[in-house]
């Protein structure tokens, strides 16, 4: 009632902000009361107090890192300005570094404004200020202060070579500014202004199509799942490569899945999406809208725009020639553009390749120059190897490095890669230097710390591509490359590489594409005898039909190269099998899709391990909570394995070793299986570091891709106590399990629930002396609150009988079950005592209140809802799982999670498992006797 009051005095649109919230968690702009009282709701149940404000969409919105000592010495160490006015959240939005389009006089008013902030707010250390400004006149606000490091410091940091967190840590341990040493300089004092002569920019990555029903507006919180930079010496070189790095299917600033009709343009233009980039792309291409008309529709500057124009006046030219008649000119200004050798190759007239493209420029003299990011544009020598490529300039700022070993990094975070494979790169990295090899990373993820510039003898922040890995590896006469510890962009790099005659490190090129070709791996499979579901490679819709009929639905469609099951579906019908095929001959068109017989009610096992020369050197056997069908991402795993036999085990470790020797490989390996009954059956085999990596390493207590690095480079491993196959005793004493984390809150409309495509986007792992007790403190640290009181429950019938000893479990411990209908019918049926609740369509009740009601009233603690192929109540079901989301209330949707989850809490309510209920270092101190101190009470610790 006191935002609506508030809304009237502000007027509509207005903008409401939660407290205590990161990435605009549950802020948005209202246009009505209505949307007001909704969005309110919401915001509420995830946040103790909002913000009620006037919103100024439209105006520009600018950025200032800003850093102080106790001396009260104060620094602005990095302006960025946001490409899309206010209005989208500054990390779903594309942002320049340093700002593009403020006046001298604008942007010394706010640089003075931010420092008279920080100093009247007394912070030391590092603060991060947010401006939106009038784009006709002087006027400004100032929209929020974070007196803290935020995602941009990151970005920030990585962009200026300035290393905030660093100093800031430094300023607030009491240093003064003058006494901090440039890094990147080691000359210069931290008290100096980082000037750039590059330009960065930022653009966010989103993973909508993994989630059914969620909606692809972007606006003022934050839905993407990681980000990329990339720099060069103009906007146009910058903006370029950065959309590149974003995912390797854009080619650069052209359109993208074409609009059909001008209206839809418009409407994509004003409604921004996170394809709104590439709708501004065909506007200028097809010459459809002016600059003019699109910044009236965007509100996006004039200058940024005309940027964007001059990219397309390139490609325009270069479609009125051909390859051979090129003039150099014509090629240095798309170069200069950031064109890559493939966009020219597809744009001029002629059938040209890349590599045509590739040999004229080099023949020309066309090559990229690599510069420093040395923090004070040139004016003092740099005296790190932090570096990126630019076709504007006269020479290279570094020497070739004659020589090292090139790392390729995971690129952007996105779902199914995320900082797991960081982890590994690092490894890699530190395992090289260790060894005394000159290390090179290659990768463009600000947030990482693989593009952390005193991780490695040199640092390009540069693409992952053929092109650009290439220059790298010619210009520094590299010895070669590592291309299995950065997940599956620079493994999908190997075979390029490997033609273009760069060396490939580990396992050789022609094994990786056996092992990533389903045809190829399927036939390999059953040559060397291991089992494998039933299987055909598909040609037509009406093989697939026919494959279907002869091995009986549920089937698995699963195109090859791809990483966590992109376009992986699961059919029960010939209806839902022809859409599957549709979408997966759009994920994978150069490569084949394979159609397979889906085994229920499997258990899924992964073998994590490292390989020399065909045989394994070091391995560990892990299993699934939940059975085959859910994505080994998305899924809960359990080490060691906690149910599988001797039998499947010793199966298991056969097929390894048989796949590894045959394959011939030599560093990290994933091999996963499903078993039921006497049947283990391989289902892919992945030839390079795996997600679950770093959770063996820890879990196993040695480090995995140090003894995988040290077999690639053909070091010795036998002191690294490295557990086999056949070890049986480690982990010892104790379970690890690893839990997925899901951003399902922020996704509004998507459905909570999990399949054979990866939805997580983050994951935790703990420790426990049993399997319930690591999986209970696994899942309480994703921010799962334990159920107090009631939980609603409602469960396809397939599924009764099994969730009715679930059922009886949770009510022996106290626990009260609202149910459905169907399902109260069976569980009294069962002699489960319940309580009814009426479906979220139908009216409720006094005798049944209605399940969205209940849930948004805060009654319920806890809502297991699971559907199954079967489930008729598709709606009913929907709106359970996403009201809970929406209002913040945990949520089950596995049978299996549920069987784990009951036997823990019921295990825990009777015996008491250790280190569920956690405490604060000043909860600990207060229950503490005088006895048990170890300081006196007035003493810190």
């Amino acid at each position: 009632d006191g935002a609506v009051e508030h809304a009237k005095k502000v007027g509509y649109p207005c903008m409401i902000r939660s407290a205590f919230a990161l990435g605009g968690l549950g802020s948005g702009i209202c246009k009505d009361e209505t949307m007001l009282k909704d969005m309110a709701a919401k915001a509420l149940s995830v946040s103790p107090q909002i913000l009620v404000e006037k919103s100024m969409l439209g105006w520009k919105e600018v950025e200032y890192e800003v850093v102080r000592d106790h001396l009260d010495n104060c620094v602005t160490v990095c302006n960025m300005e946001n490409f899309d006015p206010l209005g989208i959240h500054t990390g779903e939005s594309i942002v320049m570094a340093p700002s593009q389009t403020l006046s001298n006089q604008e942007y010394h008013m706010l640089r003075d404004t931010a420092i008279k902030v920080v100093r009247h707010l007394g912070i030391i250390g590092e603060c991060n200020i947010q401006y939106a400004l009038h784009p006709e006149s002087l006027e400004y606000a100032i929209i929020e202060v974070n007196p803290r490091l935020s995602r941009s410091s990151a970005l920030a940091s990585k962009a200026t070579g300035y290393p905030l967190a660093f100093v800031a840590a430094k300023l607030c341990l009491g240093l003064p500014m003058t006494e901090v040493i440039n890094q990147v300089t080691k000359k210069t004092q931290a008290a100096f202004e980082p000037s750039l002569d590059y330009i960065v920019t930022k653009i966010p990555r989103w993973d909508f199509e993994k989630f059914q029903g969620v909606s692809h507006q972007i606006g003022s919180a934050m839905k993407s799942v990681g980000e990329v930079m990339g720099i060069g010496r103009t906007m146009e070189e910058s903006i370029q490569k950065a959309l590149r790095m974003v995912d390797p299917s854009i080619a650069g600033f052209q359109p993208k899945k074409r609009y059909e009709t001008l209206s839809e343009i418009k409407q994509e233009l004003k409604v921004p999406t996170d394809k709104r980039i590439f709708a501004i792309a065909q506007a200028l291409h097809d010459n459809l809208l002016t600059v003019e008309e699109i910044h009236e529709i965007t509100k996006i500057d004039h200058w940024f725009l005309r940027r964007l124009e001059n990219i397309v006046h390139t490609w325009n030219k270069m479609e009125q020639t051909t390859s051979s008649d090129m003039s150099n000119e014509l090629l240095l200004e798309a170069k200069k553009n950031g064109y890559s050798d493939r966009q020219i190759a597809d744009c001029v007239s002629d059938d040209a390749t890349e590599d045509d493209i590739r040999t004229k420029r080099k023949a020309a003299g066309i090559m990229p120059h690599t510069k420093q990011i040395d923090t004070l544009a040139a004016e003092y020598p740099a005296s790190t190897n932090y570096l990126y490529m630019t076709y504007h300039g006269m020479e290279s700022d570094v020497e070739s490095s004659n020589g090292g070993v090139i790392v390729l990094g995971s690129g952007c975070y996105r779902i199914g890669s995320s900082i797991e494979f960081d982890w590994c790169g690092v490894s890699a990295i530190r395992t090289l230097r260790k060894l005394g090899y000159y290390s090179t990373m290659i990768n463009y993820n600000p947030e990482t710390v693989s593009t952390d510039y005193d991780e490695c003898d040199r640092m390009y922040f540069e693409e992952l591509s053929r092109e650009r890995v290439l220059d790298i590896y010619e210009q520094d006469k590299s010895q070669g490359v590592v291309v299995s510890v950065g997940g599956q962009i620079p493994n999908g790099l190997a075979i390029p590489l490997d033609k273009a005659g760069a060396k490939i490190l580990g396992t050789p090129a022609k094994m990786i594409d056996n092992a990533e070709d389903r045809q190829k791996f399927s036939d390999m499979i059953d040559e060397i005898g291991v089992q494998q579901p039933a299987w055909r490679e598909l040609t037509s819709m009406e093989s697939a039909f026919d494959f279907a009929a002869q091995v009986g639905y549920p089937v698995l469609v699963r195109p090859s190269y791809v990483l966590s099951g992109a376009a992986m579906n699961v059919a029960h019908n010939d209806k839902q099998l022809r859409a599957c095929l549709d979408e997966a001959a759009e994920v994978s068109q150069e490569h084949p899709v394979v159609i397979s017989d889906f085994i229920e009610g499997a258990v899924e096992i992964e073998m994590d391990g490292v390989g020399k020369d065909g045989e394994l050197i070091a391995a560990a056997i892990h299993e699934h909570i939940e059975n085959a069908g859910v994505h080994s991402g998305d899924a809960s795993l359990v080490l060691p394995p906690h149910t599988i036999s001797p039998y499947t085990k010793e199966r298991v470790r056969d097929a390894a070793r048989k796949i590894v020797k045959r394959l011939n490989i030599t560093g990290p390996v994933n091999i996963q299986f499903v078993a039921k009954g006497t049947d283990v059956m391989c289902i892919e085999c992945n030839v390079r570091a795996s997600r679950s990596f770093p959770f063996v390493s820890k879990t196993m207590g040695v480090d995995y891709i140090e003894a995988a690095t040290k077999a690639i480079v053909g070091e010795d491993t036998s002191d690294m106590n490295l557990p086999t196959l056949d070890t049986t005793d480690r982990p010892k004493g104790y379970v690890g399990v690893k839990a997925p984390m899901f951003s399902f809150t922020r996704l509004r409309g998507s459905d909570p629930v999990l399949g054979v495509e990866m939805a997580s986007t983050g994951e935790v792992a703990c420790f426990g002396a049993s399997t319930e007790e690591a999986f209970l403190k696994a899942l309480l640290s994703t921010g799962f609150q334990m159920p107090k009181k009631n939980i609603m429950v409602s469960v396809q019938g397939d599924l009764q009988d099994d969730f009715t000893h679930c059922a009886w479990q949770l009510h022996e411990i106290g626990y009260v079950l609202h149910a459905t209908k169907k399902t109260a019918e069976i569980l009294k049926k069962n002699r489960v005592p319940c309580k009814v609740v009426s479906y979220p369509t139908e009216e409720g009740t006094a005798e049944e209140p209605n399940a969205s009601d209940m849930i948004k009233n805060d009654e319920i603690c806890l809502v297991i809802n699971i559907p199954t192929h079967n489930s008729k109540k598709l709606e009913d079901n929907y709106q359970m799982r996403r009201t809970a989301m929406d209002f913040g209330v945990p949520l089950l949707t596995n049978m299996n999670l549920v069987k784990m989850f009951s036997n823990a809490v019921y295990k825990h309510k009777k015996e008491k498992l250790t280190g569920l209920e956690a405490k604060t270092l000043f909860e600990h101190y207060e229950a503490e006797s005088e006895g048990d101190a170890w300081t006196k009470p007035s003493e810190f610790h």
